[in-house]
């Protein structure tokens, strides 16, 4: 099978040119302290539409004749590269349907439709997306354009790694989330003609992770269908493309996988040390550092691929983060159901230093004793042994105490 060559890649760059902005590299002290290592971070996540996936769209859609154009095109997605293609088709004036899972996460559904593009709900994960999508076109005439297994979408991804190239040439390891394969084959071909010293590591999420039993078994092999879903939904890709395979195969050092908690801290951490939002597929890189599933003695750049990320789920796993260290907790209590039993509960707290973020005071429930009230407490902390501390503190003065 024929690779994506390196002019491929430069045609693609002159095409969108004023078009896919040059995103940033933001060096990180944080995660560097974490993994003992130089880490610069490549900023997709602020490219226009939220992501790398313009790229590829873009370069797909140029390259289409006047009459494919003229009829329109059609895509699947979970979100990034729907919105990539709505808008790649929106400026250059090409009508584009988009196929999306039935739970595609509204802000993304909301944002693909502003760009322009007609949207279809349809089939629980990706791969019934694609099925979906795939016979739409055919029956109407359309191109489909393909998430990642195609030249051009590769060729388009692979400008990434032309920044890359002149943005950090010291580079060691380059580290890249990984779920169809478009962006990781395309940075691949740009490295390997640029830079061939260079590692390079695919981070898959654990939850669905085929690429790995496709590489030992030389053909894309689907995921299993047992196990839990993942937070990545980016990446949540069950059948990798025989394109995109046969580029790794050939290219790529080593493909690693991080869980949905690993994926989860690395939100957090780039949100509060970085001052970046990803989400969590677009922080898989960052994950793999932070745990430790790819070292680099040198210096290692770390692809943030997008920033799409629902707020009601960037809230829930910056509490769970914040739960997880220790600065945030919520426990049970009961106190007299007498004037001033509540305000004594929370003088206690307060004098031991912990801060009420929010009070629940139920009088009706049956767990408790007649003459009590249950008290719920958000609070913030400072750390595990503030915590322990705090509930010590609240035990020996009468309150009982249990952590929800």
């Amino acid at each position: 099978m024929e690779l994506v060559g390196i002019e491929e890649i430069r045609a693609a760059a002159t095409r969108l040119e004023g078009v896919a902005d040059l995103t940033p590299i933001e060096h990180s002290r944080a995660i560097g302290r974490e993994v003992g290592a130089e880490v610069a971070l490549k900023c997709e996540n602020l490219q226009r539409a939220g992501s790398f996936k313009l790229r590829g769209a873009y370069n797909r859609i140029a390259l289409m004749s006047d009459e494919e154009r003229a009829r329109g095109v059609v895509c699947a997605s979970a979100g990034n590269h729907a919105q990539g293609v709505a808008l790649a088709a929106d400026m250059q004036g090409v009508a584009a349907t988009v196929y999306m899972p039935v739970e595609a996460p509204l802000p993304k559904v909301d944002a693909t439709t502003a760009y322009g593009a007609h949207v279809r709900l349809a089939g629980s994960h990706l791969d019934e997306t694609l099925e979906t999508a795939i016979a739409d076109a055919q029956a109407q005439g359309r191109t489909f354009v393909h998430p990642f297994d195609h030249p051009d979408i590769i060729a388009g991804q692979g400008t990434v790694g032309l920044e890359l190239a002149e943005q950090v040439p010291h580079a060691a390891t380059v580290v890249v989330c990984l779920g169809g394969g478009g962006l990781l084959s395309g940075i691949a071909v740009a490295m390997r003609a640029l830079r061939p010293d260079v590692r390079l590591v695919g981070v898959q999420a654990a939850a669905c992770a085929p690429f790995r039993d496709s590489l030992d078994a030389g053909r894309p092999v689907k995921a299993t269908d047992e196990g839990p879903r993942t937070i990545a939904d980016g990446i949540a890709v069950k059948r990798p493309g025989a394109l995109t395979l046969a580029h790794v195969q050939a290219l790529v050092d080593d493909v690693v996988t991080v869980t949905d908690k690993q994926l989860a801290d690395a939100v957090v951490l780039l949100l509060e040390r970085a001052k970046l939002v990803a989400e969590p597929a677009g922080a898989a890189a960052v994950a793999a550092l932070l745990s430790g599933e790819v070292r680099s003695d040198g210096p290692v750049v770390a692809t943030i691929s997008g920033g799409n990320i629902d707020p009601l789920v960037l809230q829930h796993l910056v509490n769970s983060g914040l739960a997880a260290q220790g600065r945030y907790t919520s426990l049970r209590t009961s106190v007299a159901d007498t004037p001033g039993g509540l305000s004594r509960l929370l003088s206690i707290v307060a004098d031991a230093r912990a801060n009420v973020v929010g009070v629940s005071h139920h009088r009706l429930e049956q767990r408790v004793q007649l003459g009590q009230v249950e008290v719920v407490l958000q609070l913030e902390t400072r750390g595990p042994d503030h915590i322990a501390r705090l509930h010590g503190i609240l035990e020996e003065a009468g309150y009982p105490v249990t952590t929800m």
